[in-house]
């Protein structure tokens, strides 16, 4: 066990993202006494098909709190505008202060190459954060770090320029359903605004644990596949016989613009169930 309690910083570009990509490895985080602290870097003021401005960002952070509530975990949402999120000096300023102030030894973001223009600036300024965080001359009011923390990309499923590559497999069957909680706190997003994007909503119940259960049903088919995915890589590690015991997965991608993850690392920052 580490002698002191690790910090995890998961940033992403909206209110739900950080929980839906590490949601497992944050609550397993908590469940060891760890700190966790899950930020969005745009208000989530335009992911509704009625909603609109203040009136949206108000309610999708209150639901971002809810769900970091789920676990004791603190979320914080940054005051940019949804689809409007570049990668300017004044953010990547934000992002160093961040960083800076929580001191965290690992730092969960997008890569850089993703459908959604937020995702790929948010990957890019933790990437142009990442080795600023050190230097003293830059915003010389907030004390640099002496160095970088792990950083890692959450999985996604793009295949160009490059696929995804783990290189941290975490077992999340035994949190699965505090996944599904924290998501079922963003009710504008799951029951609302991403089944109208997806032309389902027409399929979402009305009735409040019928709904859980929908959603339910999705988080842990979603993490069933990335442990289909990855079997390989757990049966390498573990042997096929545990590895055919995992059901449930996230995975997650080195960045090189971070300090490295040696097998000490490894088994200090990820002392649950990891590849």
């Amino acid at each position: 066990m580490p002698d002191r309690a690790l910090r995890l910083l998961i940033i992403g570009a909206h209110p739900d993202d950080a929980d839906y990509h590490a949601g497992g490895t944050a609550a397993l985080y908590r469940a060891a006494g760890n700190i966790v602290k899950m930020v969005s870097l745009t208000n989530g003021d335009a992911g509704h098909q009625s909603l609109r401005g203040s009136e949206l960002a108000l309610r999708r952070k209150a639901e971002a709190a809810a769900a970091g509530a789920v676990i004791g975990a603190e979320y914080e949402v940054f005051d940019n505008h949804d689809g409007e999120l570049l990668p300017t000096l004044e953010n990547r300023h934000a992002v160093i202060k961040l960083v800076r102030s929580f001191k965290p030894d690992v730092v969960f973001t997008h890569r850089p190459n993703d459908y959604h223009p937020d995702h790929r600036y948010t990957s890019l300024l933790v990437q142009d954060a990442g080795y600023m965080i050190t230097v003293p001359a830059i915003l010389p009011g907030v004390p640099h770090l002496a160095s970088n923390p792990v950083i890692a990309y959450v999985a996604d499923d793009f295949q160009k320029p490059l696929p995804f590559q783990p290189d941290v497999i975490v077992d999340v069957g035994a949190v699965v359903e505090s996944i599904v909680e924290m998501l079922h706190c963003h009710q504008s997003q799951f029951y609302e605004w991403l089944p109208f994007n997806r032309r389902i909503l027409d399929l979402v119940p009305q009735a409040e644990a019928e709904r859980r259960d929908w959603l339910g049903a999705q988080v842990k088919a979603r993490l069933k596949k990335r442990a289909d995915q990855f079997n390989s890589v757990l049966a390498t590690h573990f042997g096929p016989e545990k590895a055919s015991r995992i059901s449930y997965v996230e995975a997650f991608e080195i960045c090189e613009y971070g300090a490295p993850l040696d097998e000490e690392s490894r088994r200090r920052l990820f002392p649950f169930y990891s590849a």
